[in-house]
């Protein structure tokens, strides 16, 4: 067997110990004294076997990409290759969020109590509702924010207030919305990898896209739209810095980086993966393109009435009065890695193995030629430990971290053996979906 493989499974092997470990000695922390706060340590979900309606159609999509989804990925064209991943990608999501029927899987996900959709009503006057944000963050204060509101800059929630504005209200089309953006994710990754790397790479990389674990958490969490928005500001930026259209690819990354940090505080750490891709580019012009759409977002957002850094301070109180302050940071610190892995699949975990190796002198690293899709898969790696340290991360990271973790599955393209590791990526997420009930 051949040495490279053999160590890409020893990878896995590990990386499937770390996630027996985090059952484990969660399941005996959750028994003791309930402070971890999920069902099934270490994701936030409950067991419960079932087979539903999306059952047949995920075994069909999943066998389909491992027995065409190499070959057609190395010869179609570009753009219908494109258009064929987000299908693909969306009838995966689909067939995987329909397992548990469509209101439970789909309709009801985002409406629950501490979700984005039982805000809405209060969103009658926006400019009032965005100056008055703030007060209603901490659990003391009236009218007290769900923790997802609360948790969050009020873009997220804005999102779903205008989609009902536009008649496209209530769980289903929330649900649809998030699935149908959530998809495009893996689309913006291949043209950042294409622009940054190499074609080929990205071809190889794109069934490994489709079929990622982390689908099950995109179909239906607000956060697989948030990796969208992420996944396109990086995609556009590295365009922009090799040459294609700088100034409207520049000016367009950075709006929609200003997005970014108004759906998610968290995610302000994907300006690591935006320093890649920078770094990995020719040209350094498009950065004041892209910092001139980025001022665009903060700058609405402040003269409608709501300041960023005073939400996130009161953010952070608010985070200890809750679960945050509960969850013991020693278990959730290596547990939430053990959530990657189960989100990103035992072919990610060899992957990025390899690209550690391309970075390691010795390896074909120099500081005037590293290899693109490595910097670029290990500088998502650098922001999702980032996160980690910083305790604000402590427990369903199964969804928080998927703008960070889909920057990891493109370091399959390293791979050898394609089918057998999609067929692992793909029991994996059959498994989780049908074993246990997630709270996505």
């Amino acid at each position: 067997m051949n040495r490279d493989l053999v160590r890409d499974l020893y990878a896995a092997v590990c990386a499937a110990l770390l996630v027996l470990t985090a059952v484990l000695v969660g399941t005996a922390i959750q028994h003791r004294n309930g402070s971890l706060r999920v069902g099934w340590p270490p994701l936030l979900a409950s067991w419960d076997p079932h087979v539903g309606p999306g059952t047949p159609a995920a075994v069909v999509v999943a066998a389909a990409v491992v027995a065409y989804g190499p070959s057609l990925a190395a010869r179609l064209p570009w753009r219908p290759l494109l258009l064929a991943v987000w299908g693909a990608g969306m009838a995966w999501t689909w067939s995987l969020a329909l397992v548990d029927g469509w209101q439970r899987g789909v309709a009801e996900q985002l409406t629950t109590k501490n979700e984005y959709l039982r805000a809405v009503g209060r969103f009658h006057d926006i400019p009032v509702a965005l100056r008055d944000f703030t007060r209603h963050i901490l659990i003391g204060s009236p009218d007290n924010w769900g923790a997802h509101v609360a948790g969050h800059p009020p873009g997220a929630t804005l999102t779903f207030v205008l989609l009902d504005r536009v008649g496209l209200g209530g769980g289903g089309w929330a649900g649809t919305w998030c699935i149908t953006v959530g998809t495009t994710a893996a689309v913006a990754v291949l043209v950042a990898v294409r622009a940054l790397a190499d074609e080929s790479l990205a071809r190889r990389a794109a069934p490994f896209l489709v079929l990622a674990p982390a689908a099950v958490w995109v179909g239906t969490s607000a956060d697989g739209y948030f990796a969208a928005v992420a996944a396109w500001a990086v995609a556009l930026l590295a365009l922009a810095v090799r040459g294609v259209r700088p100034g409207l690819n520049g000016l367009c990354s950075g709006l929609l980086f200003g997005l970014t940090v108004y759906l998610s505080y968290g995610l302000t750490l994907m300006v690591v993966v935006a320093g890649a891709v920078v770094w990995l580019g020719s040209s350094r012009r498009p950065v004041w393109f892209a910092l001139a759409g980025f001022v665009v977002v903060p700058v609405v957002f402040t003269a409608l009435g709501f300041e960023w850094w005073e939400g996130y301070r009161i953010l952070v109180t608010r985070y200890y009065q809750g679960a945050g302050g509960v969850r013991p940071y020693g278990y959730w610190v290596w547990a939430n890695l053990a959530c990657t892995v189960l989100i990103v699949g035992p072919a990610t975990v060899a992957g990025v193995r390899r690209a550690a190796v391309r970075l390691r002198p010795g390896g074909g690293w120099s500081r005037s030629s590293p290899h693109p899709l490595a910097v670029l898969v290990l500088a998502a790696a650098l922001a999702l430990l980032i996160a980690d340290l910083s305790g604000m991360s402590k427990a369903e990271t199964e969804r928080i971290w998927l703008p960070f973790a889909v920057w990891l599955l493109p370091a399959c393209a390293f791979l050898t053996g394609v089918r057998g590791w999609l067929v692992g990526q793909a029991v994996l997420a059959l498994l989780l979906n049908h074993l246990l009930l997630t709270g996505w």
